[in-house]
């Protein structure tokens, strides 16, 4: 197939895509692009099957020129094509779009302008959900790190000018000149050691020494700072999700603000498919169960009862018999929150009327089953 008949077919694509953030044909594309761009490199493969290399990179750049053009006509006609055209995704898109045909009318060789499609990965960005998260945390931690980029800044100086006085007299082309020790000392204190450079005299290795301590202490203290980080984003988004379940559940919608809070905290979430087995019969008690989506059913001597959202079950081995009394599985794609034995005592310590309501729906189950 011909290059004029795909346009057509590319064309209705992108403009489909373009209501979207970031639609699977997009990653399809990407991928595609990437894939005739390792090709191009290679000259054998290359002169063998230029065209459809050429082909191939052609409809890609098709497909996100149109997509731009897509966005940016809808974001006209809604009074802010301004806004589009100057935030991060419209300049991702503008450059995806613009970054190769610019190149080739710039005089640029065709080969290497095709390269400049190594843009399009700009294009994943918005469907990487922890990039938003990262962002976040460097947001967030930015004093701690820019405090340890200091510390890495001093040592490489006091590094450069340190084995450059050491070294210079015995080794003059390695050392000879501050720039030339400054790249000795980035590549010493990243760890990377190349090995082609390195001091001679004892002065100059004890100085080599400790710039690799000191090296590894700076890199670790940011990874300690972006692991805590990403550690407490973590927890914030877990706090998050399970509060807006919570507060979804019926049986603690009477409480305020700060109970649901602690509630939050001791609950954790589940996520079960259809026909999975939550309870068996006869196992020790350690938890109970909240539904918060989806639907379970208790598998009760002579009959089978269900319960759905916002019901729970497991008190029961919680406050009398350890012992489960009835088997209990999913009947669909369901989402629990558990509260274990210990949280559960504590729960009930502070705030007695859920303990009230739960004792009373326990006493009541255990009438209906006898």
């Amino acid at each position: 197939m011909s290059r004029p008949f795909i346009f057509p077919y590319l064309a209705q694509l992108a403009t489909a895509a373009a209501g979207r953030r970031m639609p699977a044909a997009a990653y399809v594309i990407v991928a595609i692009g990437l894939i005739a761009l390792l090709v191009l490199s290679v000259d054998p493969v290359y002169e063998a099957a230029s065209y459809w290399v050429e082909a191939a990179l052609s409809a890609c750049l098709a497909f996100f020129a149109i997509e731009w053009l897509a966005r940016l006509v809808r974001a006209v006609r809604a009074r802010r094509g301004r806004a589009y055209a100057l935030s991060g995704g419209g300049l991702v898109d503008a450059v995806a779009a613009l970054a190769v045909p610019v190149a080739i009318v710039g005089g640029a060789d065709i080969r290497s302008a095709w390269l400049l499609g190594v843009f399009w990965l700009l294009k994943l960005v918005p469907g990487i959900p922890g990039l938003r998260r990262l962002r976040r945390v460097l947001v967030l931690e930015s004093g701690p790190l820019i405090s340890v980029l200091v510390l890495f800044l001093m040592v490489l100086s006091f590094a450069s000018v340190a084995v450059h006085v050491l070294e210079r007299a015995v080794q003059p082309v390695a050392f000879g000149s501050l720039p030339a020790t400054l790249w000795w000392a980035v590549v010493t204190l990243t760890t990377v050691g190349y090995g082609d450079v390195v001091p001679v005299t004892p002065l100059g290795r004890l100085v080599a020494a400790i710039v690799m301590i000191c090296g590894l202490g700076v890199f670790g203290l940011w990874t300690g700072i972006l692991a805590t980080g990403f550690a407490a984003e973590t927890r914030r988004d877990n706090f998050l999700k399970t509060w807006a379940l919570v507060s979804r559940v019926p049986f603690f919608a009477a409480l305020g603000p700060a109970a649901i809070a602690d509630v939050t905290h001791m609950l954790r979430t589940m996520d079960l498919p259809p026909r999975a087995m939550i309870v068996r019969k006869g196992q020790p008690g350690d938890c109970m169960y909240f539904i918060a989506a989806g639907e379970v059913e208790v598998d009760l001597p002579g009959k089978k009862v269900r319960l759905g959202e916002g019901a729970f079950f497991g008190e029961m081995a919680l406050l009398g018999n350890r012992q489960r009394s009835a088997n209990i599985s999913t009947t669909q794609l369901s989402k629990l929150l558990v509260l274990d034995l210990v949280d559960f005592h504590v729960l009930m310590a502070r705030h007695p009327d859920l303990a009230e309501t739960i004792d009373t729906e326990a006493r009541r189950r255990a009438l209906e089953n006898k």
